[in-house]
């Protein structure tokens, strides 16, 4: 999966790769030139006194070193640049894929690990480029350029490399061998302090009423304590490889100069010739070690790959048609014909057999006990998830065959968690109709009934909102939302159970308001109050997900046992009437 996600990441980015390489190559060419210089400095220079020769060879070094260092910069510039940009696109095509999920697969991985997903992991496929670029590109190069310049020097030394070399990447593989499954584990338990610290967050008013602060504290010092011990193990693994890299190369080193001697005490070595070789081995063994240091970045970065791989290889569940339905004949008919809608995994379905028409311009309530399946029906109509079987019809067309900006075009839809965004009252208003004057806005709210409470703020329509509209109370909250949707003024209007939060005169005028004003608007709302739908033109009750009555209040009353009983529930015989 790392290889897949970095060529389509990368391959756009072809050019400042080929840079790096161009730049690293030089760099490294320039460094491997070096120590032969030094070996004729002392072999020819020093050996012999020859002042100006040390003074000649002295000056190239120092021209090969500048060469060197500006090619070292120009290829960490070029590398650096490539992996931002390959990071900046990685997280566009998460953000991207995450966006056109439906709420199945949304619900599936969860949002805090989605989070993780398009940050924490990113950045660490992002840091194994960069490292790549800086370091691993030259270490080849280094390696193979320094055994060649080595056997130039001397070939009866050439063993100890045969040796070094191999229980160096021995030893190190070992190691990375047990950091892979540790960083998988990582990632993990990262996620899992994502969610509670996420969790604590939102929740804190519920954590603070119920006096759960220790035991919240407990859950995040568990879930915290978790990610700590991971990260301590691949901390004791990383720490046990550098030591251990520096001892085979100190080793080799020491050998380099005990057999070295041998060979210079009987003449078949140079001083100079011994410290170029000394100087390439050590230059080989770097190499390794940095070949090393990207064994241990390749791990995480292979485990965070396959997290991000698995978002952007998820299709949604909810597909666009091929030949998508741009234009609605009629205005805001409603249909549902035999639709059916399963949970993945789940043994029975949430809803069976759904019949109904919402004919344009009247209201629809649907009723139910908690559980019976009233949000996932008005779910199915902007396509936030797509019936099992059946169809869902707008206008006459199936949801299925509509292009779904046209049809999130017709909708309003008010959640029943009203959310709010961070910004202004007027940015919140605006969401679904940009282009709407302050005029229109103040219309939406006094229809609201939330014209009041807008103007007592310090600055109207201006006044800051914070995320999830928590400075808010959760009536004003509602209302706010609600507001919104008006502005957008779709032919249909859904609200899923949106007046909970309302009292029950602040509940009255809004209805009223509603059909003064939207005379011609389709409405459909979810409610759980009887007095929020006793005027509805139809009133579909529901029971286990299937539907066991439809038509006035009036009618059900007097021949529907589950409206009976839930009109019982909330009112005597005598208001029931």
């Amino acid at each position: 999966m790392l290889g897949r996600v970095l060529r389509r990441f990368l391959a756009p980015h072809w050019p400042l790769l080929a840079a790096v390489v161009v730049f690293q190559l030089i760099q490294t060419v320039a460094s491997l030139y070096l120590p032969t210089l030094n070996a004729d400095i002392i072999d020819k220079g020093v050996a012999v006194g020859d002042t100006d020769y040390i003074m000649r060879v002295g000056a190239v070094m120092l021209g090969v070193t500048l060469l060197q260092i500006a090619a070292a910069i120009v290829a960490v510039y070029f590398g650096a640049k490539a992996a931002m940009a390959l990071g900046r696109d990685m997280r566009a095509a998460v953000f991207d894929r995450v966006t056109a999920f439906s709420e199945r697969e949304v619900t599936r991985f969860g949002a805090p690990s989605l989070i993780t997903r398009s940050t924490n992991d990113v950045q660490q496929v992002q840091m194994l480029v960069l490292m790549t670029c800086t370091m691993l590109v030259g270490a080849p190069i280094l390696a193979v350029g320094g055994v060649v310049m080595a056997l130039q020097q001397d070939v009866g030394l050439s063993w100890l490399m045969a040796v070094s070399v191999p229980v160096l990447l021995i030893v190190v593989g070992l190691i990375v061998i047990r950091m892979v499954p540790q960083f998988r584990r990582m990632q993990t338990r990262i996620d899992a302090v994502n969610q509670v610290l996420r969790e604590q967050i939102t929740g804190i008013r519920v954590v603070r009423a119920f006096v759960r602060e220790r035991h919240e504290a407990d859950r995040f010092r568990t879930a915290n304590a978790e990610l700590t011990d991971t990260a301590l193990r691949v901390g004791r693994l990383m720490a046990l490889m550098f030591p251990t890299v520096m001892l085979v190369l100190n080793v080799t080193s020491v050998a380099v100069l005990w057999f070295g001697a041998f060979r210079i005490d009987a003449g078949e070595m140079q001083v100079g010739a011994l410290t170029a070789f000394l100087n390439y081995l050590i230059q080989i063994l770097m190499a390794v070690m940095m070949a090393t240091f990207m064994a241990v970045l390749i791990p995480r970065a292979a485990a965070c790959a396959d997290r991000i791989g698995e978002v952007l290889d998820t299709e949604s569940s909810v597909t666009p048609p091929a030949a998508p339905v741009r234009e609605f004949p009629t205005s805001g008919a409603v249909e549902f014909r035999d639709v059916e809608f399963s949970y993945p995994g789940a043994e029975l379905p949430v809803l069976t057999g759904l019949n109904f028409t919402v004919p344009p311009g009247s209201t629809t309530a649907v009723i139910g006990s908690m559980g019976t399946g009233k949000t996932t029906l008005v779910h199915l109509l902007p396509r936030l998830f797509d019936a099992t079987g059946g169809a869902v019809l707008v206008d006459g067309v199936d949801v299925r065959n509509a292009d779904p900006e046209a049809l999130w075009a017709r909708i309003g839809l008010v959640p029943q968690k009203a959310y709010l965004f961070s910004g202004t009252v007027a940015d919140n208003l605006r969401y679904g109709r940009p282009d709407a004057t302050d005029a229109e806005l103040w219309d939406a709210l006094e229809t609201a009934q939330a014209a009041d409470f807008v103007r007592a703020m310090p600055e109207g329509l201006e006044s800051s909102i914070a995320q999830g509209g928590t400075n808010v109370s959760g009536g004003q909250r509602q209302r706010l939302a609600i507001a919104r949707a008006l502005v957008k003024r779709p032919p249909i209007l859904v609200f899923d159970d949106s007046f909970s939060a309302l009292d029950l005169s602040t509940d009255a005028r809004l209805r009223a308001a509603l059909a003064d004003r939207f005379d011609d608007t389709t409405f459909i709302i979810v409610a759980q109050r009887i007095s929020t739908i006793l005027n509805a033109d139809q009133i579909l009750v529901l029971d286990d997900g299937r539907l066991v009555g439809a038509g006035r209040h009036t009618e059900l009353l007097a021949d529907n046992e589950v409206y009976q009983a839930i009109v019982a529930s909330q009112r005597t015989p005598e208001e029931a009437v």
